[in-house]
């Protein structure tokens, strides 16, 4: 259900190359959420930095949400980048193990194809 890809790089190195890699496979980042930030805001102390990207291809999404509405409450796709031990973790639910939950015909393919593309993404983040 989750995919995860290790990095000797820094969080920010990471963080930076995901940036540049997304685009690069016609996925946007809608929105970076800085967990650490956002909860000290809130004024709750968490000592992990912790940064949260959403991204989407607008094309594949069409295609799901054509399908079956329902599927917006798991969408966008999010990629987690996180500080673990001497290294930066990337990780991911894959979107097969989500739309297998809406029990939708015809779109495990477009699942696939999803997955396919964001484990490159962070693949390539992640060198």
């Amino acid at each position: 259900m989750l995919f995860r890809v290790e990095s000797r790089k820094s969080l920010a190195e990471v963080a930076r190359a995901l940036e540049e890699a997304a685009p690069r496979h016609r996925f946007g980042i809608l929105a970076v959420h800085d967990l650490k930030a956002k909860m000290k805001e809130k004024g709750v102390e968490f000592d992990r930095d912790c940064l949260i990207y959403e991204v989407c291809n607008p094309q594949q999404a069409k295609k799901v949400l054509e399908a079956n509405a329902e599927i917006s409450t798991a969408l966008p796709c999010r990629i987690a980048v996180y500080r673990e031990g001497a290294g930066t973790t990337l990780a991911t639910l894959r979107p097969t193990a989500l739309l297998a939950m809406f029990q939708t015909p015809g779109l495990r393919a477009v699942a696939e194809e999803v997955e396919e593309v964001i484990t490159r993404i962070m693949n390539e983040a992640a060198k």
